[in-house]
């Protein structure tokens, strides 16, 4: 069961490198990096409940995007709460992009 997460991660890394070096680099802007979320705390990972919960150091309202492994979006919505309902998602691996103020972070979320 590891080998496949370990598989699905170098898969995931593989995808967005691709994508990142597919544009000329030279006539892309400079874009800052975003500082990441202080405080971050993202559990249960994995979930078994249909339910996770997400808090950081300013528990600001959060924007909350989850994209399967092939890089589709799946879920997208605002969280003004800790608690993210993932229910309606199959059993799977699964990337979340939070963004809180101007910092965001990226993590791998596992549904059981």
């Amino acid at each position: 069961m590891a080998k496949n997460y370990f598989y699905t991660t170098i898969f995931l890394v593989f995808l967005f490198t691709i994508g990142a070096n597919a544009q000329d680099t030279k006539t892309q802007p400079r874009v800052l990096e975003s500082a990441s979320i202080e405080g971050l705390n993202l559990y249960p990972n994995p979930i078994s409940n249909g339910k996770v919960y997400i808090s950081t150091k300013n528990d600001l309202d959060k924007e909350i995007i989850i994209f399967d492994v092939l890089g589709k979006k799946v879920l997208q919505t605002v969280l003004n709460s800790r608690e993210l309902n993932v229910s309606n998602l199959t059993s799977g691996v699964y990337i979340i992009k939070i963004y809180e103020k101007e910092a965001s972070a990226t993590r791998k979320l596992i549904i059981k």
